[in-house]
């Protein structure tokens, strides 16, 4: 999915005024690292790759990612593919395998793109419910551990009985930052009609997947923020693949929580999101003055972001863009 383009001018004016230009976060073999000395380093993507020519182009990404002096982690905010090709399993698998073409960890949160945009016709016609279940086979094969050359440990919400099958909502700590993703996607989160089903929409199964995600993700949140309070956390990330805006109704409660929740943290948190493929921050999000929104680059296999936790700094977070170099 993708919004209009906003000014260029607010984007321009972000990515120069210092923090803004450039980012952090981090990870190592382990699900929990308390030191909070130097600072960590890792790079954001998100909607790629998109069409053949960016898988084309990935490897010459990955090759970029895994020679950045500092990186030690790989997070992608979601979507996997564009909307208009094939979500079928080969597809899907053969993406997984580029991905696991990273030396370091690699965390992905599933875009719309990925399952529930998948009633398209163009997409294949699938019941999108099927297809997150292939998601879920495909991108996470064993609960609780990235996918990667170098896997890492993490938590899943999968752990908990009353949320089994959210294998992709994941938590770690590093240099005492609290990492979390939380399944959240655009097309309404989820809440759009399955209009290019053969025989139409299926509303009952479509509405019954949203609460139980959304109910899902609430409880992840709450997780994150009190694992964050409770271990003295210097910052927390939260990232989905759909920035969760105030006017749609399916990101209402999501939104009202994060907001919430940030506030009353009182330290640095940065949400963390693709879906619009504009490269942008917005610092004081909400009116929060501690939240910042930062969205990655989308539909391109040749920029992304490092992003830096440092837990020692006021800022804590701060990126730069990176653009591979052409050959």
């Amino acid at each position: 999915m993708r919004k209009s383009l906003l000014a260029t001018a607010l984007i321009a004016t972000s990515l120069t005024a210092g923090v803004a230009s450039s980012g952090t976060a981090g990870a190592e073999s382990g699900h929990t690292q308390n030191g909070r000395g130097p600072s960590f380093t890792f790079a954001l993507l998100g909607d790629t790759p998109y069409g053949e020519a960016q898988e084309a182009a990935f490897p010459e990404l990955v090759k970029d990612v895994n020679a950045a002096k500092g990186v030690k982690l790989v997070l992608h905010a979601g979507d996997v593919k564009s909307g208009s090709t094939s979500c079928d399993d080969a597809h899907l698998t053969a993406t997984a395998r580029q991905y696991q073409t990273f030396e370091d960890p690699f965390v992905l949160t599933p875009g719309d793109n990925d399952w529930t945009d998948c009633h398209r016709t163009a997409a294949g016609g699938f019941l999108p419910t099927e297809r997150l279940d292939a998601v879920r086979r495909i991108f996470y094969p064993v609960p609780g551990r990235t996918i990667g050359r170098r896997t890492m440990k993490v938590d899943t919400q999968a752990s908990d009985p009353r949320h089994r099958p959210y294998v992709e909502n994941v938590l770690f700590t590093e240099k005492g930052v609290v990492f979390s993703t939380v399944h959240v996607v655009g097309s309404s989160n989820g809440l759009a009609p399955w209009s290019q089903l053969p025989g139409g929409d299926q509303p009952a199964p479509r509405l019954a997947e949203f609460e139980a995600r959304k109910a899902a993700a609430l409880d992840w949140i709450d997780t994150t923020f009190a694992t964050a309070r409770r271990t003295d956390a210097p910052g927390v990330i939260i990232m989905m693949q759909a920035e969760p805006t105030a006017t749609d109704p399916g990101f209402t409660d999501i939104r009202a929580r994060v907001v919430d929740l940030s506030r009353a943290y009182g330290k640095p948190v940065l949400l963390v999101h693709g879906d619009e493929h504009i490269q942008e921050a917005e610092p004081n999000y909400a009116g929060v003055p501690n939240l910042t929104r930062l969205e990655t680059f989308g539909d391109t296999a040749t920029q992304w972001l490092s992003v830096t936790v440092t837990p020692k700094s006021p800022e804590v977070f701060s990126w730069e863009q990176r653009t591979v170099p052409t050959s």
